[in-house]
């Protein structure tokens, strides 16, 4: 009877566990996390490419973004990228952030 219960248990934890991977993520979640990885590749190409971080800036500045929080969220992205020692390349950092983001969008659910 005990070694049923514990079964029916683990079951049922499984499937909970299982459900919670599936979620789906809203449509602008995923977009924010498509457009920040974009972002952030864009940003290692530049670093990787030689030019500065004031230039990189510089040229934030004139691109024309849809909604009004991109445009800080974008110099965050560069700068941190600045910031780190990495040379991967920017379709790694594509990747990497796009499942980072996602993971972290799942997790705040």
């Amino acid at each position: 009877m005990r070694s049923v219960m514990i079964a029916l248990m683990s079951c049922g934890l499984a499937s909970v566990a299982t459900m919670a991977e599936a979620r789906e993520l809203k449509t602008n979640d995923r977009y924010m996390c498509s457009w920040g990885a974009g972002t952030a590749a864009k940003a290692q190409e530049l670093k990787l490419a030689g030019v500065s971080l004031y230039a990189a800036r510089q040229k934030l500045q004139t691109y024309k973004f849809t909604k009004p929080w991109m445009r800080m969220m974008a110099m965050g992205i560069t700068e941190q990228t600045y910031d780190s020692p990495s040379r991967i390349k920017p379709e790694a950092i594509r990747q990497g952030f796009y499942e980072d983001c996602v993971r972290y969008k799942l997790a705040r659910r």
